[in-house]
């Protein structure tokens, strides 16, 4: 289909090799076999079967629903008096801890499940 198309912005008639092949950051997000042949080689990608694009999404909800489930606003949050809390980030903004990530996240899991959250939203729990 023609709506899930990519074209990489580089002129047609040169012959350079890197903008035509995959990066391996495309992994599972390009198709590597749909590419036309001739001078477009490479240069127009098409997104993969299983991928999807999701629509931004407003982070204040999330935020004060996490604030519910007892989540440290970054405003109010002292290292002192909890050091070993977990950082909480929302769209890439560190907004928060939580001193009981594990408990968090299976009820952040459960209402997503269930449909009370948006199916497009992601959790990660990055333990290191």
């Amino acid at each position: 289909s023609h709506l899930r198309r990519t074209n990489t912005p580089v002129g047609r008639d040169g012959k350079l090799a890197k903008p035509r092949q995959l990066h391996h950051t495309h992994w599972g997000l390009v198709c590597p076999a749909e590419t036309p042949e001739g001078q477009a080689c490479g240069l127009v990608k098409n997104l993969s079967l299983m991928c999807y694009v999701s629509v931004g999404s407003e982070s204040t909800p999330i935020t004060d629903f996490m604030s519910q489930r007892n989540m440290e606003l970054l405003e109010e949050y002292d290292s002192v008096v909890n050091p070993n809390a977990t950082k909480v980030f929302v769209n890439g903004v560190w907004v928060g801890v939580h001193s009981s990530p594990a408990q968090l996240v299976n009820v952040v899991q459960e209402l997503r499940r269930n449909g009370t959250l948006s199916y497009e939203m992601s959790l990660i729990r990055d333990i290191r």
